[in-house]
């Protein structure tokens, strides 16, 4: 079996994840996980599928045949590298009034420190008193197991704080 991690973009439209389930079940395929959203007008998305090792050549070709529809799909061959199981898992909250630079002070403190981040979700919305927008992050994290948890915590606030935003980080329930 081959694990192939696949992302995919193209115009919003009804029938586009079926046509990707299509293809993938008509190789023998399984998908295994996947994100997936409207985005700006396009819908994109990322996904792992297994597929039988006669079959990934096809597959592969047939999904690169979806172009012809608008759809790009690029494919990577799965590597499993997987952070160490003594990682700690930890979720990072943010919120706060958007404005440039947020994603780059969080990610490079979290960088510097080692910490791996396993899922990132953002979004911008409408602010309801001041008109402005607020910018609202939720990560998923892996800490190294030397890491001072007190220590991260303190460096974010010094980043929250700089960037006048409200930020936690909190073991998983």
């Amino acid at each position: 079996m081959n694990s192939f991690v696949l992302t995919v973009i193209g115009p919003d439209r009804p029938g586009l994840v079926d046509s990707l389930a299509e293809t993938v079940a008509a190789h023998q395929g399984n998908w295994m996980e996947s994100r997936m959203a409207h985005l700006g007008g396009k819908f994109a998305g990322i996904l792992r599928v297994v597929v039988p090792d006669q079959h990934s050549e096809a597959l592969l070709a047939a999904l690169e045949a979806l172009g012809t529809h608008g759809v790009s799909v690029h494919a990577e061959q799965d590597t499993v590298a997987e952070v160490h199981e003594t990682y700690l898992p930890f979720t990072l909250e943010l919120l706060g009034n958007d404005r440039p630079g947020i994603v780059r002070e969080i990610s490079h403190a979290l960088a510097g420190r080692g910490v791996n981040v396993e899922e990132f979700r953002t979004e911008c919305a409408d602010a309801p008193m001041s008109g402005g927008q607020l910018f609202r992050a939720t990560a998923q994290l892996r800490l190294p197991p030397d890491l001072v948890v007190d220590d991260l915590r303190h460096q974010l606030e010094q980043v929250a704080h700089d960037l006048m935003v409200d930020i936690s980080l909190n073991e998983p329930d």
